[in-house]
């Protein structure tokens, strides 16, 4: 990990040509372009809005699996965690047919219902809202099973404790369920945030990149300036940029779970 990284570094300070060390120009002639700020909008937009919500549906499904019969556990774990074990560019190609404009599944069901179709891939609006959703579909499951082994260690007095001074359903999740939880669901939206992040194969499959480079992440624009543009050097300043900011991200969290075992 060590090498990739400080090669990349080296990388990021040559030219075109990787011939001459130009020192920190590359990073200034991405400073002065419109569409690296716009890419960095995007790949927090999309990092963001996605981690909220696996985070959210993996919550409401953990207790939902958690409050079944145990007989029946095992089975919805498995049916739930299909999206995860499927490799996600596989996963990810049907969903692009679901997201056809000739095709659509999706269109099918509106002209169903005699709604006009919806360009799911050609629009940027529709297409950010696309290649989010296919990221919480496949992540999604990844939180449910950390919250469901998270719940599974609450202690079961602390309800009846609750219960007994007459709280109701959601005060015993406010004050009991996420208390007792907070440290799983801090390390599991880090290294969620760190993986979508990092993400290239559904944007690069659904869109790559665009219409009109509308949906480009760090990863795909990298891969698009480095290796289709030839210029390896652009392309490895635009990778980069993924550490600090998910460098200041883990500090806060971290810090904020080491205050918390100091605390206790």
């Amino acid at each position: 990990m060590v090498y990739p990284a400080f090669y990349s570094l080296h990388l990021a300070m040559l030219n075109k040509s990787m011939e001459h060390f130009v020192g920190l120009s590359n990073f200034t002639f991405l400073f002065k372009r419109d569409l690296f700020w716009m890419v960095v909008k995007q790949s927090c937009i999309f990092a963001i809005t996605a981690v909220v919500f696996k985070a959210l549906i993996g919550f409401i499904l953990a207790h939902f699996v958690n409050n079944v019969p145990a007989k029946s556990q095992r089975k919805w774990r498995g049916m739930l965690l299909i999206p995860w074990v499927i490799p996600p560019a596989m996963s990810t190609l049907a969903w692009f047919w679901l997201f056809d404009p000739s095709y659509s599944a999706f269109n099918w069901i509106l002209n169903f219902f005699k709604l006009e179709n919806i360009n799911w891939l050609g629009e940027p609006g529709w297409a950010r809202f696309s290649v989010i959703l296919v990221n919480v579909w496949y992540g999604a499951p990844f939180f449910l099973i950390m919250y469901l082994a998270a719940l599974k260690s609450v202690p079961e007095q602390l309800y009846e404790a609750a219960e007994i001074d007459g709280a109701n359903w959601w005060q015993k999740i406010w004050y009991v369920t996420l208390p007792m939880m907070r440290n799983i669901i801090s390390i599991t939206v880090l290294f969620s945030l760190i993986v979508t992040f990092a993400n290239f194969d559904i944007v690069r499959i659904l869109t790559a990149g665009g219409p009109i480079d509308q949906t480009h992440i760090f990863a795909t624009w990298a891969f698009k300036l480095g290796i289709e543009g030839n210029d390896i050097p652009l392309g490895a300043c635009v990778s980069l940029f993924m550490f600090p900011i998910l460098g200041v991200t883990a500090w806060f969290i971290l810090r904020d779970i080491s205050n918390r075992g100091n605390e206790a």
